[in-house]
């Protein structure tokens, strides 16, 4: 490694623990504010005040995760701290556009441990995407964890994704970084466990089945049902077809 390749990991990791720690700490005010209020206004009762302190346990919780999303938000949209569209960058290399994109992926991956393992399939983490740099419509439902690269994320109205579906604007091919877009047009479906490469584009009403793989680069046709590793293309009258209807229909 090279001194300015040290220097800029070292800027790095100082900057991401500012930048975190701040986050963390302003997120945790609010809660922190409540409950010393609410323990100098609950009588010193032995069982009184442990009781309605515990209770206020969830509500101070759900402060901290808005805090935490929007601060979290409005701290990567400040730093400039995005995925770079159409990158592509030696890991060896170290570069400023392959850190800034490091830093931005902790980030997410704060927010995601923190907020996203109980609020996930809910209106507040789909907000955090939106916040976080991705476009998305009304009615976007996503049932999973393994999102990331927001920015690189467009999303038209009533978009669902299953449990455990894998979607990034990245990839890591013989050490290199790759980076670009994924688009799901309206009402657009994928099956949970399914992976979803880089710059895939999936027209209106396509359903994607579980467990399937979509390559990257892969031009999927509106109104189509696809299954399989990689996804193939198969008739809407098909049992595999209505398989992947079925599965919508109980998500």
């Amino acid at each position: 490694m090279t001194p300015a390749q040290a220097g800029r990991v070292a800027w790095t990791v100082v900057s991401i623990f500012i930048v975190e720690t701040l986050v963390f700490g302003l997120s945790v005010l609010p809660a922190f504010a409540f409950w010393e209020r609410m323990l100098r206004w609950v009588p010193d009762w032995p069982i009184l005040r442990p009781a309605i302190v515990a209770m206020t346990l969830i509500p101070a919780y759900l402060v901290f995760a808005f805090a935490l999303i929007g601060l979290s938000a409005l701290s990567t949209k400040i730093c400039g701290w995005r995925t770079a569209p159409n990158g592509a960058w030696k890991l060896r290399d170290l570069e400023w556009p392959l850190l800034n994109w490091s830093r931005y992926m902790i980030s997410t991956h704060v927010v995601r441990v923190l907020v996203g393992t109980f609020f996930r399939a809910s209106f507040l983490w789909t907000l955090y995407m939106r916040w976080n740099g991705a476009r998305m419509g009304s009615g976007v439902h996503i049932n999973s964890l393994s999102i990331s690269d927001h920015n690189m994320l467009d999303f038209g109205d009533g978009v669902v994704l299953g449990e455990n579906v894998h979607l990034s604007g990245h990839t890591v091919e013989g050490g290199m970084v790759k980076t670009g877009t994924v688009k799901l047009g309206r009402f657009v479906t994928v099956g949970l466990g399914t992976m979803v490469g880089i710059n895939v584009e999936a027209g209106e009403k396509c359903q994607i089945g579980a467990m399937s793989v979509v390559l990257k680069g892969t031009k999927l046709d509106a109104e189509s049902v696809y299954v399989g590793v990689p996804v193939r293309k198969v008739e809407r009258n098909s049992p595999a077809a209505a398989t992947v209807e079925t599965a919508r229909l109980d998500a």
